[in-house]
């Protein structure tokens, strides 16, 4: 009962004119920003931060996480239309869905991850309202073992992820580890790999390798070929909404994918990253029914998945944020900044002190989620290729160079654009790639601080329990995937139609 009054009082406060426009505002930007490649949530909070001051505190904070996961939607549209994913966590949507909009279904991979992510952000507010302190508690249990563990299986879970070869999926892996390092020691203050370039002090940017592999790189594998074979997927769009047998094969991995998305998301460093690639990975053992699209050349499940995954996790990310005043991720220190702007003390006395802002907050998640206007974005595919690609080529080239305002980024991204040409011609899939950037360096970190807890002794990460368990899965994973029945299973799976 005592939670069904602080939702009444949540939804009150929520539904007031004023808090439900700043809730379509927000979730309108988020979605706008997470369909331009390279201006993220992040970028957009710190932006607006100024402009704060003029609100109060209830709508202020409303507005801010509208952006935050209006923005794991909007990441998805860019990733299904043009293979280039919007942000990190809509890496994984993009291999099947881009696949589903070449054969003229980019309106059902939408709908798809509309529905997902509606579902999954409902489900989720549920677990911030009802699971808060619980879920809290069991992030408190990992540690820097523990979460070297959890990265180690995650990237474990990317050669499976993979199509293709294995031993190329591991080379992929390896190369994006590699890609990690180029930045500035936190220990030393020593800068590596960077040549003496001020601009890699900070690493490669996230966006420029994502916009080159993805997004230039698909362009001009697309230009190399023969004018009739482009893939001008605008003659052939059909079915703008999931069929029948579409929904029947989504909605568990849409269940699947909101669990997995609400447990990781508590996670500090990236829960909703981890719950994508997670979901993907869960999908793919699943067996395929009679008539289902591989992965990778077109299974909803693939889109479903790791959006619900994402938009879950996105979520419960502010579990950690509102309970004890620790953000798991940049967008919620941002918050936190925000809240510090207001005069609010972060923690676990917010829940008590401003009852009317915690409650109001969860309940706008339930108001912001709201199914996107698939069809416009479906007039994307309306325009010719010869007038398209010039538009993403400078829609990309904006992007970047508003990361940092440098003409620098441009270039990288242009050097990752022939590195992603060179991955088409040579059959490697680039999202292991990603994921070894993106989880790299955070190993790095996690495993430098066990080692110093423990004083030099590795044995810490089998004698902790959970990093143990983490640590056997992998293993087991590895056995498993290497099994001649398994490997052969595997290269049939990915045959090309």
């Amino acid at each position: 009962m005592e939670l069904i009054h602080h939702l009444a009082l949540g939804f009150e406060v929520a539904l007031s004119a004023q808090n439900l426009a700043y809730a379509f505002v927000g979730v309108l930007l988020g979605t706008l920003i997470g369909v331009l490649p390279g201006l993220g949530p992040v970028a957009t909070i710190a932006m607006l931060l100024p402009g704060i001051y003029t609100l109060d505190a209830t709508p202020a904070l409303i507005m801010l996480a509208g952006i935050y996961y209006g923005a794991q939607y909007g990441g998805s549209t860019t990733a299904i239309l043009i293979n280039v994913p919007g942000e990190s966590s809509s890496v994984v949507t993009a291999i099947d869905g881009y696949q589903m909009a070449r054969q003229g279904r980019a309106g059902a991979a939408l709908a798809a991850a509309g529905i997902g992510s509606f579902v999954a952000g409902c489900v989720g507010t549920v677990v911030i309202a009802a699971f808060a302190a619980p879920l809290t508690a069991l992030a408190f249990q990992f540690g820097p073992a523990e979460y070297f563990s959890l990265m180690v299986l995650g990237l474990i879970g990317a050669v499976v992820l993979a199509s293709g070869s294995l031993v190329k999926a591991v080379a992929m892996i390896v190369l994006g580890l590699l890609l990690g390092q180029v930045n500035t020691d936190v220990i030393s203050g020593v800068q590596r790999y960077g040549f003496g370039l001020p601009e890699l002090s900070d690493g490669i940017g996230f966006v420029a390798i994502a916009m080159g592999v993805f997004g230039f790189g698909e362009i001009i594998a697309t230009l190399g070929r023969p004018a009739e074979h482009r893939e001008v997927f605008t003659k052939s769009v059909t079915g703008l909404w999931p069929t029948r047998d579409d929904f029947r094969r989504a909605w568990p991995a849409v269940l699947r994918g909101t669990g997995l998305g609400a447990i990781l998301g508590v996670l500090p460093g990236g829960g909703a990253l981890l719950s994508s690639f997670a979901s993907y990975s869960v999908e793919k053992k699943m067996r395929l029914a009679p008539g289902e699209r591989p992965f990778g050349q077109g299974n909803i499940r693939g889109v479903a998945g790791p959006e619900s995954a994402n938009n879950a996790g996105a979520q419960t990310s502010f579990i950690p944020m509102l309970t004890l005043g620790i953000p798991p991720n940049a967008v919620m220190a941002l918050i936190i900044g925000a809240m510090t702007i207001k005069g609010i003390q972060p923690g676990p006395q917010v829940m008590a002190n401003d009852p009317e802002l915690f409650w109001g907050l969860i309940a706008s998640m339930w108001v912001g989620n709201d199914l996107p206007l698939i069809g416009i974005w479906i007039r994307l595919l309306t325009v010719p290729y010869r007038f398209l690609f010039p538009a993403i080529v400078a829609f990309c080239c904006i992007g970047l160079y508003t990361l940092n305002n440098s003409v620098f980024d441009v270039y990288m991204g242009a050097l990752f654009a022939f590195v992603g040409y060179l991955f088409h011609k040579l059959g490697c899939e680039p999202a292991p790639l990603l994921l070894g950037f993106i989880l790299g360096p955070m190993m790095e970190e996690n495993l430098r601080r066990a080692l110093l807890i423990s004083r030099g002794d590795w044995g810490t990460f089998v004698s902790r329990p959970l990093s143990a368990g983490l640590l056997a899965a992998a293993a087991l994973l590895v056995v498993v995937v290497m099994l001649p029945s398994i490997r052969s299973k595997r290269q049939v799976a990915f045959q090309e139609e």
